[in-house]
This record gives C-alpha cells, sequence and structure tokens, in this order.
C-alpha cells in the first residue's frame, strides 16, 4: 500500500496549529451534516454556475518539469540529465520518456509550459497555485497557511451540496492550502482517507450506525449518540445539532444515504479490467474514485500526491514506480472521461507549486524553480494536443506567453462558470476581490 510522503519541508506543530483543524483535516460527513443543519450550508449553492466539474491531481513537492512536459534534449548533459525526449500523440510535441502513456495521450490535452512565480518554498508556492493568491508576507518552507480561499473552497461555496454529496472533496488529505480560509468550515473538503486499493477499502461516514439503519434506537438521546459516533474529529465548527434534532435529522439521513454517494464510493461495482487500467495501486484507485464521483457531479475532487520533491536521485525517482503509477492512472483517467463523453463537462489538472533547477545538482537532483513550470489540463473545452508558451532552450525561464498564477486562476473559475472578479468579504466586512488581475490564458479558450 502506498504510504503518505512528506517533502523536504515536513509539517511543522505551529503552522498546523495556526491554520485550525478544520482547514487542514476537512470534513466528515456528520460534520457538513451538522453545518448544514444549522443552515450554514446552502441546499443549492448560490448563483448557479456552469456546470463544469474538476479533478485537481496535486503533486506535492514541486515536480521537475524536464523529467515530464518539457525536455530539453539539446541542452547540456549537466541541464537535460538522463532521460530522453519522446514524440508524442501530439504533432511536434515531445514529452519525457517517464511518461510514455500521457504521451499517448498527448493529442487529448494541453501542457502550459510558461506558468511562472517568484516563490521557492513549498508554503508560499503551494498557497500560490492553489488559491491564485500569494502569500502577502514570506512564510517558511513548510508552512500550512491559508490566506485566501482554496480553488476547491470557492467553487463549494459558489455550488453548495448537490443530491447528498459535497462539492469539495480531497483524496488522501486535504493539500497544503487546500482550505476554505474566511469562507468557513463548511467549505472545507470532505476527506477520503485509506487505502482503496484495498478489497476491504469503505469510505468513512458514508454509512449510517446500526442503531439507527435498523431502527433500533429509540430515543433521541439514543439517537443523537449514534450520529455522535460518526463524527470524523471532535473540534466543533458549528453549534450541536441536537438543539435542532427533529429540523435536520431527515437532512442527515439523505446525506449519508445518498444513492448517488453510495454508488459513487462503492469501487468493487467497477468492471476489473477499469480498475486495472488505472492501476491497482492506491494513486490510481483514487483517479478512477475521483472519475466516479465527478460522473455523478462532485464540482471539484482533488487527488494529493506527496513525494515529488526530488532534491536527490531524480532519475532514480523518474524510472521508478511513483511516476509509472502517475503516468498510467493519470493517462488512463483523461481516456476514460474522454470515451464516456465526460471529457467536455470534466477538466482534469496536473500540478505541483514550482518546477526544478535547470542544473543536477551535485546529489543527482533538482531543488526548487519557480521561474519555470508545467501545468497538464484537459477537458472543459481546452484545446486537444496543444503546448501552451514555452520555456528558453535550457529551461530556466517561461520565455513565451508567460502567464502568473493568477492568470492561471482566471482562467480556472472562468471554465467552472465563476466570476473571477468576483468581491468577497471576510468575517471582519473586509473586500476581498477573488483574483486579483488575473487575465484569461486565450490558448486555453481557442
Amino acid at each position: 500500500m502506498n504510504r503518505l510522503t512528506h517533502n523536504c519541508a515536513g509539517l511543522p506543530r505551529r503552522d498546523f496549529l495556526q491554520i485550525g483543524i478544520g482547514g487542514v483535516l476537512g470534513l466528515g460527513f456528520s460534520d457538513l451534516l451538522r453545518l448544514r443543519a444549522a443552515g450554514s450550508v446552502p441546499a443549492a449553492g448560490g448563483a448557479p454556475g456552469k456546470q463544469v466539474n474538476c479533478v485537481l491531481i496535486w503533486l506535492d513537492g514541486g515536480p521537475s518539469h524536464y523529467e515530464t512536459f518539457d525536455p530539453k534534449p539539446e541542452a547540456p548533459s549537466e541541464i537535460r540529465g538522463e532521460l530522453k525526449a519522446i514524440d508524442t500523440a501530439a504533432a511536434g510535441v515531445r514529452f519525457s520518456e517517464a511518461v510514455p502513456e500521457l504521451a499517448k495521450v498527448a493529442n487529448k490535452l494541453t501542457v502550459v509550459r510558461s506558468i511562472c512565480h517568484k516563490d521557492p518554498n513549498h508554503g508560499g508556492g503551494n498557497h500560490y497555485m492553489m488559491t491564485g493568491a500569494p502569500t502577502p508576507v514570506p512564510v517558511a518552507c513548510g508552512a500550512f497557511v491559508t490566506f485566501h480561499p482554496s480553488y476547491g473552497s470557492m467553487v463549494s461555496f459558489h455550488r453548495g451540496m448537490r443530491d447528498g454529496l459535497p462539492a469539495y472533496i480531497s483524496m488522501p488529505q486535504v493539500s497544503r492550502s487546500g482550505g476554505p480560509n474566511f469562507l468557513g468550515g463548511k467549505h472545507a473538503p470532505f476527506v477520503i482517507d485509506g487505502y482503496p486499493s484495498s478489497d476491504s477499502f469503505k469510505v468513512r461516514d458514508v454509512v449510517l450506525p446500526s442503531e439507527i439503519s435498523e431502527g433500533r434506537a429509540a430515543s433521541r438521546r439514543e439517537l443523537r449518540g449514534a450520529l455522535d459516533r460518526i463524527k470524523r474529529y471532535a473540534d466543533k465548527l458549528a453549534e450541536d445539532p441536537a438543539v435542532a434534532f427533529d429540523q435536520y435529522y431527515q437532512q442527515g439521513v439523505d446525506l449519508v444515504l445518498s444513492p448517488a454517494a453510495q454508488a459513487a464510493f462503492d469501487l468493487q461495482r467497477e468492471d476489473k479490467k477499469v480498475r486495472e487500467r488505472y492501476g491497482r495501486n492506491d494513486f490510481g484507485q483514487r483517479l478512477l474514485l475521483a472519475r466516479r464521483l465527478a460522473e455523478v457531479g462532485v464540482s471539484w475532487v482533488t487527488v494529493y500526491n506527496g513525494g515529488w520533491d526530488h532534491h536527490t536521485k531524480v532519475f532514480e525517482a523518474f524510472k521508478g514506480q511513483q511516476a509509472k503509477q502517475m503516468d498510467q492512472g493519470v493517462a488512463a483517467l483523461i481516456s476514460d472521461l474522454d470515451e464516456r463523453g465526460l471529457l467536455d463537462s470534466t477538466m482534469v489538472i496536473l500540478l505541483g507549486e514550482f518546477g526544478r533547477t535547470p542544473k543536477v545538482n551535485k546529489d543527482a537532483g533538482r531543488d526548487h524553480w519557480p521561474h519555470a513550470m508545467s501545468v497538464l489540463m484537459a477537458g472543459a473545452g481546452i484545446p486537444r494536443g496543444h503546448v501552451v508558451g514555452a520555456t528558453d532552450a535550457k529551461g530556466y525561464y517561461a520565455a513565451e506567453n508567460v502567464y502568473r498564477p493568477e492568470d492561471f486562476a482566471a482562467s480556472l473559475y472562468t471554465k467552472l462558470g465563476i466570476n473571477p472578479a468576483t468581491v468577497l468579504h471576510t468575517n471582519t466586512g473586509r473586500p476581498v476581490q477573488l483574483v486579483n488581475n488575473g487575465r484569461l490564458i486565450k490558448e486555453l479558450f481557442a
């Protein structure tokens, strides 16, 4: 089974506490139930937007652009590295040999090679790429901070719950800066942890306790106790819903017994050949689960994959199992969505917080480099078989059609039917623009 992998910065306890447990751990269904009962979670969201859903695959640590989607075969050996460039299904486009399956589906996707920023730390880079906003002050490399709502939380705020399913789900944990900030704990993601490659995998908090499902809870106190036992964590985000038990109980039953939830979360219903196609490993099965969730209308799914902070042995890493699993799983997701007619309504994004240094270091690794990175995007009307922008001949800097994280955010929100110029208000009433001076990446709308 795959285990979670941290990058070089780790998880400082102080930063963990600063963001608050709700923002880091996300919500369980019982917590969403309580917030909804208190009137905090709308049944159908705010103003209706274009129903495009999104699966964001986060490669935590910062994947190398050289060893993925922007190889430099003509550069000196200390820059180009050990891996070769290979042709793809998109005419004239070459990827690294580490991603042969994605090369085969390059005619279904676009790679943006020219997004860049100036924050070389994991904390700041993650915040910038996960929210579209830089941190207002420098933060430690290991910081888990939230100064602005993440994309998934904003989608949750805009759309709300649909058919008993939360709008924002993250697997197997919340990514750095993936929380709601001032939008409130009700827009933290519902976290699906565990190991979905296991035949015994089940999503916690989706099944009611037997006292309720079998009608054996004789009193309101017993019902309350049964519901309390399915809490994901003890931190209270709202008043105890038992105060208004009769008003919220049926909503809670609808939530945890949602037919859409029961069907989407049950990977055993999936054909074995499909499961093999994604890879019988936890990352591949999370991607398959993400497809199932998008299929039933979950607006935003983040699939977190740690371990891409390759300061040492970068070439060995990209020849290893993690890279192979990523390549197989993401290629399968894009192809599967396309074959099911879902790619037009589902956006797939693959990225990390930055790229890696041009020169290979003394430990055969590459270090943090925010001045050039590649972002893979597919679906939702994004042109197929394209490359947007370019880095210079040695991959040091984004050099053509250069875009900032704000531009990426503005384009993403526009694809989702959310106005990037929306003005939000903090708990103190301070106005905050959703995206500050972001311009659309025009090539994504061709």
